[in-house]
């Protein structure tokens, strides 16, 4: 079977995941007459994140909690280790950002120095109706959601397991409670779950991940040996995400094409494929939780400055100074990598090391 690691070209897809979201957040801030439906559709980036997480964790140990060898704290302090620095990071970076401006004499969202939703911040708990209000780093909220996904994890990988022999009943299911689940929550709530934040994030994750999952279970059951056929059914699903999209279909119909898109381009890599495998794209997708977690402080910090210094009247900025506004995210996602994401979660990982180390030969057995 394909190691997690070797799966390139999801690695990579996480970039272009993480781009689309930047897409969404920085294009009202461009000069431009309208904002292109595929931009507006960039909130479903997340979507991709989620049906991702899923396929990757049950890759990952599914196989640990069929043979009863999973070990829960592990699994929490590892997927701990993965999200919370750098959030942790972000969150103190925009803190002291916003206290210097708001010394300067600049105007400070009062959202983002929100103190009655810091403790739910703190706790990972803001997408789950526990915040009043978005504060902080906005975008952090999908993180509280992948939270709540890593605590439930067993349950999604035992539901996986039970149809673990009838892959495509998984997928059946997972897909048709997508589609019921999306219907049924913007008839009682008036707006689409695909745009639940701080409210209702930690059940916008739920389908995406359940859809991973049981996409996972099809490709491990049934490998796609057909390198050809693979490639094109990612070209397909690909486009055809693209495509929807851009004409601004349904978001149930992107969220599933994305997924086919995942399913078929871990099967070209398991026949052998090597699309996106390419070194620079396996990198872009390593630092894009780094992209996607610092894109709003960026554009926070860059826009301001370049109104300040261009002496705009307005917060929109000209195409030059907006695409290098855009461009810099890569740069300073790679110094946030190897500065704060990947040293803490070292380090994170060393001491659950020692701790285990510790403990008596028994209480490890």
């Amino acid at each position: 079977m394909t190691d997690a690691a070797h799966i390139r070209s999801l690695t990579a897809l996480r970039f272009f995941a993480a781009f689309w979201v930047v897409m969404f957040h920085y294009w009202p801030k461009l000069e431009a007459p309208a904002t292109p439906m595929l931009v507006e559709k960039g909130y479903l980036g997340v979507e991709a994140f989620f049906v991702l997480s899923g396929f990757i964790l049950c890759h990952v140990y599914r196989t640990e909690v069929e043979i009863q060898r999973f070990h829960y704290g592990r699994f929490l302090w590892a997927r701990l280790a993965r999200i919370y620095p750098l959030h942790l990071a972000t969150l103190v970076g925009l803190g002291l950002l916003a206290a210097v401006a708001g010394l300067a004499g600049f105007a400070v969202d009062s959202n983002i120095l929100s103190w009655e939703a810091l403790p739910a911040n703190l706790l990972l708990v803001h997408a789950w109706g526990f915040a009043p209000l978005a504060g902080w780093n906005h975008p952090s909220w999908s993180i509280s959601a992948e939270w709540f996904a890593y605590l439930t994890f067993p349950v999604f990988a035992w539901a996986a397991l039970a149809l673990k022999t009838r892959p495509l009943v998984a997928v059946g299911l997972a897909a048709g409670g997508l589609v019921a689940l999306y219907a049924g929550f913007e008839r009682a709530a008036g707006f689409p779950l695909t745009q639940a934040t701080i409210h209702w994030g930690a059940l916008r994750i739920v389908p995406c991940f359940a859809l991973g999952c049981a996409l996972h279970s099809l490709w491990r059951a049934r490998p796609l040996t057909d390198r050809a056929s693979a490639l094109l059914g990612a070209a397909v699903c690909g486009a055809s995400a693209l495509i929807a999209a851009a004409a601004g279909g349904h978001d149930a119909l992107i969220v599933l094409a994305l997924g086919g898109l995942i399913y078929f381009l871990a099967g070209a890599a398991q026949a052998g494929s090597q699309l996106f495998g390419h070194a620079s794209l396996v990198y872009l997708g390593e630092i894009s939780y780094s992209v996607y977690m610092i894109c709003v402080p960026w554009k926070i910090v860059f826009a301001n400055s370049a109104a300040q210094v261009l002496e705009l009247n307005g917060e929109q900025l000209p195409w030059p100074v907006w695409i290098a506004g855009v461009l810099t995210i890569i740069p300073l996602a790679a110094l946030s990598y190897h500065l704060i994401e990947k040293p803490a979660r070292a380090a994170m990982k060393s001491w659950a090391d020692a701790w285990e180390a510790r403990r008596p030969s028994a209480a490890r057995a």
